[in-house]
């Protein structure tokens, strides 16, 4: 039975993790971008490492308390499977917004910036809301799939897609909406104009929605692992 102590935890949990997350992604954004000597390839280089780093970091220590959603999308595919109630899925999503903004706030605080700025970068166009799409529909997907069939391996799976990501798509894989509105709000190597932030945010939610939908299908019910053909490489032969 869970206790009213246990949702505060969870909440507290992924208001913590989000914060994290984000003043990780600010904050390596403006030390990659310092230092990079104004090569852009170097500073993306310096914001990817500690991203997903940071991502594996948060899942190990949190994820036993919230699961470590630290994403409303990734929380909307859980909603969407029946494994979270509305309430709760709620309350996660109001705390990973929250969170963000306060990360964000850290971030600008530690490299003694001024703590309220609004994003100038453009970030908008139908190829870089596929990538968004993309970006989303992988994430939640990684996390179902590995969940399936190697959830110690979830973590790492996770932080690894997100490092991969960061390269493979025209957006630099976002992938989340409370990280997307976190990033509206500084003038900084990762920010976002804030006008451009509701497409993204869009599509994150339908690349969520359709990998729920994929992954229920392609997974089916939780249970024994199927057998390898006989004959096939897996088996041994």
């Amino acid at each position: 039975m869970t206790t009213q102590a246990d949702c505060a935890r969870r909440i507290a949990a992924e208001a913590l993790g989000t914060a994290a997350l984000l003043a990780t992604v600010v904050g390596s954004g403006i030390m990659g971008e310092t230092l990079s000597g104004g090569n852009v390839a170097i500073a993306l280089l310096g914001n990817t490492i500690p991203t997903g780093a940071i991502l594996v970091v948060l899942i190990m220590g949190l994820g036993p308390v919230s699961g470590a959603h630290f994403n409303p999308a990734v929380t909307l595919a859980f909603l969407v499977r029946r494994e979270i109630g509305v309430g709760m899925a709620a309350a996660y999503i109001l705390a990973q917004v929250v969170g963000g903004l306060a990360g964000m706030l850290a971030a600008h605080g530690m490299f003694d910036l001024p703590l309220l700025q609004v994003g100038v970068k453009s970030r908008t166009g139908t190829a870089q809301w596929f990538s968004e799409w993309v970006a989303t529909f992988g994430l939640v997907s990684t996390i179902f799939c590995v969940l399936r069939f190697r959830e110690a391996a979830v973590p790492w799976a996770v932080g690894l897609y997100i490092t991969a990501a960061y390269w493979f798509t025209a957006s630099t894989s976002f992938a989340n909406p409370a990280v997307t509105l976190a990033r509206s709000w500084t003038d900084t190597f990762s920010g976002i104009a804030p006008p451009h932030a509701p497409a993204f945010i869009v599509a994150q939610a339908v690349g969520a929605l359709c990998a729920a939908l994929a992954c229920g299908w392609l997974l089916g019910r939780p249970g024994p692992l199927p057998r390898p053909p006989e004959g096939s490489a897996a088996s041994g032969s």
